[in-house]
This record gives structure tokens, C-alpha cells and sequence, in this order.
């Protein structure tokens, strides 16, 4: 009965959501997917400009100004990367509610970006002699608020080589193409056709499973949607794995230095998802440049660096941000067995200029032992020429079993914030979470501490502490504290729908009755609206008490009380 009710109520949703997509106006589909196309060029006189929109685009000088690499990078044929930039305070989509509701299931390394827009760029450089300058250089850009970065950058490599053969004709049938895609949820199979290429799409709703497969004539199947190469970002700086997570985990503020963008960004995104599946909190720029509108803000030495993770190619930041208290150098990333020969494990040094070499400058003392296993399986793993793709598994399997090590204890000691089921009363305000007090929580660990799930050593009381302190502990908690205050409020929406209100009501006034079937409304719209999580057919129920109270007062009420209240 129980298993035949949850699959109602997923028909039901379903239902809903189909319904939903069917009321969609033109170009809702796009957007739900993409903000905007652009495209960007070389102007002998302007310098980078936007030749080409395929929607509004927001903040047009910092697109121009991240969509070319820095001169220096010197990078020649077609490149791919990302950046990502603010969103104006004034911009609010009118699709918002809608994605709210699809993004709802999705896990927290998937979710639109609130604050934030990503940028996915294809850049190609080639020599012309035909061109004053003697190089065709030209970026098609995707905006968008999803971080799907191997999806969007699987999609440019179908788009933008036919776009500098064809031009905008093409794009115009791209963008046409992608506003007839379904919207993008989590948990479902997505079929969609772009430029003769079928894309296969499928993302479940657990961390760690989504995959993503290109249908065309010959199959090609990604791995994950969003997720980049660990082991590949990491390799230059691999013997210092556990200190950048602890880096990342606590919110200090990074800087990436790079001799490109596609290294930049790559390595940047590497960084915030190595303490998955806990969100990052803080700023994070894969791709920095000089011209960011928030450039003064983060490199000024006023005061200490905010906590952000910046990506840069330009050697100008080597001086700009020498003051900055971590360091990572990244050298040419070419392929990792290749680069072993050359690899030697650097001492971490502060140090107050760069030199070249690969390495990790930083005066920071690590709270936990360094793990050695985990050095030693992936320097195998490059000496008996191990795939790519294994080594990337072992290292995020790795992290991921860090990080709930780290996590679980602290999942434990929220849960029993929560009130006993038992102290719920239908006819009472839902009991509230209790405070999270550090001392109690500290005291938990010497019985459920991470020892119980994580063979390292070190000081973890230490980096609970300091974690204790950082934006990514106060998103997190925040997260959860929404998460089980919308389950108090569904536990007692299921206790009132329990009670017998038509019994209750013989007791009370007209007046009473009148302030409960509008408090009984309030409560019912606000479930539907955060889509509270209660058990099947709880809505239906509430939905005919209401009615059956309603229908118990006199005429001229019934009339008042069954007008839908004004928005």
C-alpha cells in the first residue's frame, strides 16, 4: 500500500511537472537551459566585442573581456574553458519559481547558480593573412546558471565548429533547437537534438551518477555531466592533495596560477569539487582577469584576502597577489605519465615571488597526518600506465570517503537538534530546532568522532574547529536547518490532518472556526509552495477538511471563505 502510494505520488508530480512544461511560452525552454549565445571577436579599434547575442546577454564587458585568453597564453587552434561571473542585483528571471521546483531534487553539486552566471567558451585562434592582425580569433560563448561543464562543453564542441563554417544561420537553429529540449530535471532521461546529433542525457538524483551520452553515428558515452578530471587537474601538484582539500574544506582564500585558461578553470573547478558532496559556499572564479569588475575588491591589500578560489593566467598576478596566503602553481598539464619523469616532491615554502616550477606556496600547517596510501596507489596506478579514468575514480572515491568522514559526524549531531516526534501537537506551533551549541557537538567526537569511519590521524578537533568558523560550515548548516525545519512543519501538518476538526469545531465559536479554516489555508498554501515533504495523499486530506469545516458554517461564510484569497 505504502509502495503503491509513493508511486502515485510520483505519477502525480510527473503529471504536474508535465503539465507544467506545457504552459511554457517560447523560448522558456531555452532559458530554462541557456541565459544566452554570444559571440565574441577581435576589433583592431575596440579590442574584444560582442559580435553576435542570441538573447540579452548580463554584464557585456566582462563576457568580452573572459571569453579571449590573455595574450600571453599564446594558445593556438581551439581551446575550451570556463568562468563566472556576478549576476546584477537588478536581473530576476520570470521563469524563477518554475526552476525553483526543478531544482529542487537535484543534489547540491548540480543546482543553478543563484548570485552567478557561468560563461562556457570554444576559442579558436588560427593564422590568416587575410586579417590585418594576421590570426582569425573568435569565441562562441554559453551563458547559462547550470554548472554542466562537461555537458556544456560536449555541446560547443557540436556548435561552434559548424558555427565558423556557417556563421549565425546555424546558431539561429541552434538556439532553435535547444527551445524545443524538455526543461532540465534531475532523475529523468533527456533526449536532446541539437544540429543532427542526438544528446542523451541522464541525471539521477544521488551525488555521484550522472551520466551523459552523445547519440549520433558513432557512440560516445561521458562519464558525468559536470564533473572535470581530478586526477589530471591535480597531478602537477598531487603529493599536497590532503592539504588542498583542507585548503578547500575550510574556505581559505586560493589563487591558481596557469599558463591558460582551460588549465585555470579545470584546476579551479577540481578544487571545489574535491569536498563533494558538501557544497563550496564561498566565491570561486575559474578564469580572473584584470578587467573583472571585481578585481580591486580582490586584490586589495587593505585587508585579508576574502575567502575565494581564483583562477589566473597573467604573470601581472604573480606581483598582484604575492600577499595572498596560498599559492598553487600549475604547469603545462600534458598527459600524466609523461609528466611523472619530471615530477619531485616540492617542500611548501612562503614564499614572496614565483618562480616557475609546479608547486604548492603556502605557510599553512595541515591539521591531519598526511595519508601516504593514498600517494602511493596513484603513483602505481602512473607506472603500470593505469587509464586516466581509473586513477580520476580512485582519487574521487578518495575524497568523497574524506569528506563523509568528516561530515557524518556532524550530520549525527544535528539530527538530534531535532524535537521528539512525540512533542508535536496539531493544536500548538511546531516545536523549534534546538541551537547548535560547538561545545556539545566537540564533546560527541571523542565516541563518534571521524576515527570511526577514516584511518587518519591528526588533529581533527582542530579542523572542526576552524571549520566551525567558515562559510562553507555556515551554508551547509543553514541547508540543513531549512531541511528539518520544513519536516517539523510537514510532521505537524500530518498531526492535524490525524484530528477529527468537524468533532473539534462543535466547541468552537464562528469566529474560531473562522480563523482556523484560514490558518488551515495559510498552512496549505505554504506546503504547496515549499513543497514540503509529506507523506502521500497528506494534501488531499487537508484539502477536504478545510471544505468539510467550510461547509459547516453558515451560507453567507461559506460564500466569503470559498473566494480564492487575492495573491
Amino acid at each position: 500500500s505504502v509502495i503503491w502510494q509513493t508511486l502515485l505520488s510520483k505519477a502525480a508530480k510527473q503529471n504536474l511537472k508535465d503539465a507544467e512544461e506545457a504552459l511554457l511560452l517560447p523560448w522558456d525552454r531555452f532559458s530554462a537551459w541557456l541565459h544566452c549565445i554570444c559571440v565574441v571577436g577581435f576589433d583592431l579599434e575596440l579590442g574584444q566585442a560582442v559580435e553576435v547575442r542570441q538573447r540579452e546577454s548580463p554584464g557585456k564587458t566582462s563576457i568580452c573581456y573572459l571569453s579571449f585568453p590573455d595574450s600571453n597564453s599564446g594558445c593556438l587552434g581551439d581551446t575550451q574553458f570556463c568562468f563566472r561571473f556576478r549576476q546584477g542585483s537588478n536581473r530576476k528571471s520570470s521563469l524563477g519559481c518554475f526552476l525553483e521546483t526543478t531544482d529542487r531534487d537535484a543534489p547540491p553539486c548540480l543546482k543553478r547558480e543563484q548570485g552567478h552566471y557561468y560563461g562556457y567558451v570554444y576559442f579558436r585562434q588560427v593564422r590568416d593573412k587575410s586579417l590585418k592582425r594576421g590570426y582569425f580569433q573568435k569565441s562562441l560563448v554559453l551563458i547559462s546558471k547550470l554548472p554542466y561543464v562537461t555537458f556544456f562543453h560536449s555541446l560547443l564542441k557540436i556548435m561552434a565548429p559548424e558555427y565558423f563554417e556557417k556563421q549565425e544561420p546555424c546558431l539561429e537553429a541552434a538556439c532553435n533547437d535547444i527551445d524545443r529540449w524538455p526543461t532540465p530535471h534531475p532523475g529523468r532521461i533527456l533526449t536532446l537534438p541539437i544540429m543532427g546529433v542526438v544528446i542523451k542525457v541522464h541525471t539521477h538524483t544521488h551525488t555521484h551518477t550522472h551520466t551523459l551520452s552523445l547519440m549520433s553515428l558513432v557512440s560516445i558515452v561521458l562519464p558525468t555531466i559536470h564533473e572535470v578530471d581530478l586526477f589530471r587537474c591535480f597531478y602537477p601538484v598531487f603529493f599536497h592533495i590532503q592539504m588542498l582539500w583542507e585548503l578547500v574544506l575550510l574556505g581559505e582564500a586560493l589563487v591558481v596560477m596557469a599558463p591558460s585558461p582551460a588549465e585555470s578553470s579545470d584546476t579551479v573547478l577540481a578544487l571545489v569539487s574535491c569536498i563533494s558532496p558538501l557544497r563550496y559556499c564561498s566565491d570561486f572564479r575559474p578564469y580572473f582577469t584584470i578587467h573583472d569588475s571585481e578585481f580591486k575588491e580582490y586584490t586589495t591589500r587593505t585587508q585579508a584576502p576574502p575567502s575565494v578560489i581564483l583562477g589566473v593566467t597573467n604573470p601581472f598576478f604573480a606581483k598582484t597577489l604575492q600577499h595572498w596566503p596560498h599559492i598553487i602553481r600549475i604547469g603545462d598539464m600534458k598527459q600524466a605519465g609523461e609528466m611523472a619523469k619530471q615530477m619531485k616532491v616540492k617542500k611548501l615554502k612562503n614564499l614572496k615571488t614565483l618562480d616557475s616550477k609546479p608547486g604548492v606556496y603556502t605557510a599553512y600547517k595541515p591539521y591531519l597526518n598526511k595519508d601516504e596510501e593514498i600517494i602511493k596507489q596513484l603513483q602505481k596506478g602512473v607506472q603500470q600506465k593505469r587509464p586516466s579514468a581509473a586513477q580520476n575514480a580512485i582519487l574521487r572515491r578518495y575524497f568523497l570517503e574524506l569528506t563523509q568522514s568528516f561530515i557524518i559526524p556532524l550530520e549525527r549531531y544535528v539530527a538530534s537538534l531535532m524535537p521528539l516526534q512525540k512533542s508535536i501537537s496539531p493544536w500548538k506551533s511546531p516545536p523549534q530546532l534546538r541551537p547548535f551549541i560547538q561545545q556539545d557537538f566537540m564533546k560527541t567526537l571523542e565516541k563518534a568522532g571521524p576515527q570511526l569511519t577514516s584511518r587518519l590521524k591528526g588533529d581533527w578537533i582542530g579542523l572542526y574547529r576552524h571549520f566551525l568558523k567558515s562559510p562553507n560550515f555556515d551554508g551547509w548548516f543553514r541547508s540543513r536547518r531549512k531541511e528539518m525545519t520544513q519536516k517539523l512543519e510537514a510532521l505537524h501538518l500530518e498531526a492535524l490532518c490525524e484530528e477529527d476538526l468537524e468533532k473539534r469545531i462543535q466547541q468552537h465559536t464562528e469566529v474560531e472556526t473562522v480563523d482556523l479554516v484560514l490558518k488551515l489555508k495559510d498552512k496549505l498554501s505554504q506546503a504547496e509552495r515549499e513543497q514540503l515533504p509529506v507523506r502521500p495523499g497528506t494534501l488531499a486530506k487537508l484539502r477536504a477538511h478545510i471544505e468539510a469545516v467550510i461547509l459547516a458554517l453558515p451560507e453567507d461564510l461559506q460564500g466569503i471563505l470559498h473566494k480564492p484569497s487575492s495573491p
